[in-house]
């Protein structure tokens, strides 16, 4: 709608004080504007032209100063109308290429490397969310007797992610009983994701009680209790501590705000999930995120992929005035290699 209503002048000069005010974090008179634009006009007609702009909501004057700076409309039409993003240059695709697909221990790994990769090249705040275990498949499990009839299990997931987890087995079991269970959910459910293991469980849990033997039973229970559904999956932060160098985000009951929402990670987390089927990268400015603490930071996501299936999101935070043009091609990038990373990890190495 705005693009309809704006000339070509008047989208040159928004483009312009957007540009020059992400470069600079202070508001952007007409005169600078005069200074700066090709279009050789005069302080007074850009003052008029900049006035449309306010009437529009795409820019405003913070307190007294005589300058304007962008609104979230005016980022939202400058990201989705203005903006020119170049490619990576090939030293800097070499560089990222270099750290990502290097040799790492686990998964695991792999995230922490790519969230501080992330906060390193654009000097904000990276986040990853670790690739979620519905999408992983079972290779193999094992149950360790503890006091008390609680079973320590040890189940590995494709990549060789090696997974702990704590039940109560209800009864005291012998190592022959525990080793006749992980063998039998071994040999029925290695190669199924572990969403659809609980599937199989159910499907399992439902045939005729005499089709199947107590042993049996006593397994699908430990599979049930070891396979039910986790709360949200968690995420790796990095460089969070660049935030505090942006004078927007210098405010410290903003600050505070932001910090926290960092540590109760759920409602981060539900921001990144709506990211999970978006094709391409998404951009969140300001308020549109929906989430209070995010109202002066923008989010640049992407999903990434492995084996061709979705499994996790990552992203860049920062101030709503980060540099867009630069930002989004490393986000896009990097959830390219991210993915690559963890496919030549599931990949077997040649014996």
């Amino acid at each position: 709608m705005n693009n309809q209503v704006l000339n070509e002048r008047s989208l040159y000069l928004l483009k312009a004080l957007v540009e020059r005010y992400i470069s600079d974090g202070q508001p952007v008179g007409s005169r600078a504007l005069s200074k700066d634009t090709n279009l050789k006009l005069s302080p007074a007609t850009i003052r008029n032209v900049m006035a449309d702009l306010e009437d529009l909501g795409l820019i405003h004057s913070p307190h007294t100063s005589a300058g304007r700076v962008p609104t979230v409309s005016g980022y939202r039409l400058f990201v989705n109308s203005l903006l020119t993003v170049k490619p990576l240059e090939s030293s800097q695709l070499a560089q990222l290429e270099s750290q990502l697909l290097a040799e790492a221990e686990n998964a695991s790994d792999v995230v922490s490397k790519t969230s501080r990769l992330l906060s390193d090249v654009t000097q904000m705040a990276g986040v990853v969310t670790l690739p979620r275990r519905e999408s992983v498949t079972l290779r193999h499990i094992e149950f360790l007797p503890l006091s008390n009839n609680r079973l320590l299990v040890i189940f590995v997931t494709d990549g060789q992610e090696v997974h702990n987890k704590i039940i109560h087995g209800g009864k005291q079991y012998s190592p022959a009983e525990l080793q006749q269970a992980a063998n039998y959910l071994t040999s029925v459910y290695a190669g199924s994701s572990l969403s659809r293991i609980r599937e199989l469980i159910l499907r399992d849990m439902e045939n005729d009680r005499d089709q199947v033997n107590q042993g049996m039973r006593d397994a699908i229970g430990m599979a049930q209790l070891t396979f039910t559904e986790q709360p949200g999956d968690d995420y790796v932060l990095s460089g969070e501590t660049n935030l505090m160098g942006f004078s927007e985000l210098a405010d410290m009951d903003r600050l505070k705000q932001l910090f926290e929402a960092f540590s109760q990670k759920q409602g981060v987390i539900h921001l990144l999930d709506q990211c999970l089927q978006a094709d391409g990268v998404q951009i969140f400015i300001g308020e549109e995120s929906g989430y209070r603490a995010f109202d002066h930071c923008s989010l640049v996501t992407k999903a990434y992929s492995v084996n061709d299936q979705v499994v996790g999101v990552l992203g860049v935070i920062g101030p709503t005035r980060m540099a867009y043009e630069r930002v989004i091609p490393y986000v896009d990038v990097t959830a390219k290699l991210l993915g690559a990373a963890l496919n030549s990890q599931q990949t077997p190495s040649p014996s």
